[in-house]
């Protein structure tokens, strides 16, 4: 049977969260390969200060950011309250293959010619 510590004792050392087990529970559900998530901690204990460093595949982003970037928001808020709750403050940075630039997939305006030329006006 486990040790159970007395009230007293529990108070004055709160128990630190496993943050990469948090944050792997919290992602792995909208990962199309759990297997590829990276989850890295570093702690800092004179500022009591959490770095974590998130990576997974690039196809899987949109479901780990959510439409508005609201899933993520949320798994964000849950890893503060519980670095919070200990007296933590938490940096969450997330890491992934670098798609092409932005501006190979944007199309040109409608009326504009590629050598930035001003619009031709229809009547």
């Amino acid at each position: 049977m486990p040790e159970l510590l007395s009230p007293e004792s529990s108070q004055s050392q709160p128990a630190v969260p496993d943050y990469a087990a948090l944050l792997r529970f919290l992602v792995e559900p909208f990962l199309e390969s759990p297997a590829a998530l990276k989850v890295d901690c570093e702690f800092h204990p004179a500022r009591s200060r959490i770095w974590i460093r998130l990576a997974f595949e690039s196809s899987d982003k949109g479901r780990v950011f959510g439409r508005g970037g609201r899933t993520i928001q949320a798994i964000r808020t849950v890893v503060e309250a519980a670095a919070q709750a200990v007296g933590h403050t938490v940096y969450l940075d997330i890491y992934g293959e670098r798609e092409k630039s932005d501006s190979a997939k944007r199309e040109m305006p409608r009326g504009r010619s590629s050598d930035n030329q001003r619009p031709t006006m229809r009547r």
